[in-house]
């Protein structure tokens, strides 16, 4: 009898595409995530609740995830920021509750990802960055999108739960 993996055991599995409410901001994840936040969670709950109000079925504003594309190439008070939270397929307008930072309408494609969920401080994910990277590579994929990132719990939560995901494919 093969082990059970553990839930911090990195995996590949397969993800269909998901509408998107997004922002983008550039810099260090503690200046850009104050920046856009409000017009991006502002965004999603009005949706929500004017689809509420409309008495259309509603859905529940699940976790953030954020895409840092530049991480390994750039400092970090230079990184782009692609902050998204999943809104219903059959949206077509989001509202905009920030005048300063427009809000978009995005499909993120994922297909084939490798993930792994980090337990801890968001400054000590690079070991299971790296066992993951390390993963892909063992199972003969490669990465073939950018470091995502979906936050289960909040920053402050007694422990910050997060999965780092990555696209890949088959080399």
């Amino acid at each position: 009898m093969s082990p059970r993996p553990s839930k911090t055991d990195p995996q590949i599995l397969e993800m269909p595409p998901q509408k998107m409410a997004v922002v983008s901001g550039k810099g260090a994840p503690d200046k850009v995530f104050p920046e856009v936040m409000p017009a991006l969670y502002g965004s999603a709950y009005t949706l929500k609740f004017d689809l509420k109000k409309k008495g259309l079925p509603t859905f529940k504003v699940a976790g953030l995830r954020a895409r840092y594309p530049d991480a390994n190439s750039v400092t970090k008070d230079k990184w782009t920021i692609i902050c998204g939270l999943p809104v219903p397929d059959d949206t077509a307008v989001l509202p905009q509750k920030v005048p300063a930072t427009k809000v978009n309408l995005e499909t993120w494609d994922y297909g084939t990802v490798a993930q792994i969920l980090h337990l801890g401080p968001y400054d000590q994910e690079t070991p299971n960055i790296e066992r993951l990277l390390r993963f892909i590579a063992e199972n003969g994929y490669e990465v073939a999108g950018d470091h995502e990132e979906e936050y289960l719990t909040r920053p402050d939560a007694k422990v910050v739960k997060t999965i780092i995901r990555y696209a890949v494919r088959k080399k």
